[in-house]
């Protein structure tokens, strides 16, 4: 932001040339021109990850996982595993396209998370343990400690 916050400054209320400023900033003219137009960062944002490659290796990934989601957490392959059994099999790809499949894999068949757990707000009597002070008399003393009063 400060670049173009720059680019603004000089372009606009100095009226320096494109071309000195692209020189003294390092910058291409198409990028300057660019940035004299727009008010803020332009920001990327990818809207799908294609995987053409490990199209034809989807459902071989998807069965390990389902066999593999049986098994105990430390028996369970790693992404890395994984993607290095798909290059056994003949996948020429790259591995972050596997461990992204992984990742939305898991996140979708996964059950609900620590966050997403139901908590019950009301219980059933003897559920919970608590005290009835409506049935005693109790007093304090200076130190919070509970003295019984007769």
């Amino acid at each position: 932001m400060d670049t173009i916050a720059e680019i603004r400054r000089r372009r606009l209320v100095s009226k320096e040339s494109i071309s000195s400023i692209a020189r003294d900033l390092k910058l291409s003219r198409p990028t300057v021109r660019k940035h004299c137009r727009t008010q803020c960062e332009p920001v990327y944002r990818r809207e799908k990850q294609s995987a053409p490659r490990l199209g034809a290796f989807q459902e071989t990934l998807e069965t390990w996982l389902r066999t593999e989601r049986l098994l105990p957490k430390a028996q369970r392959r790693t992404a890395r595993r994984l993607f290095e059994g798909l290059q056994a099999e003949g996948y020429r790809g790259a591995y972050d396209s596997v461990q992204r499949f992984v990742q939305r894999w898991k996140a979708a068949k996964s059950g609900p998370s620590l966050t997403q757990a139901f908590v019950p707000l009301a219980f059933a009597p003897g559920e919970i343990c608590q005290f009835d002070w409506s049935h005693e008399h109790v007093e304090l003393n200076v130190s919070g400690a509970l003295l019984p009063s007769d």
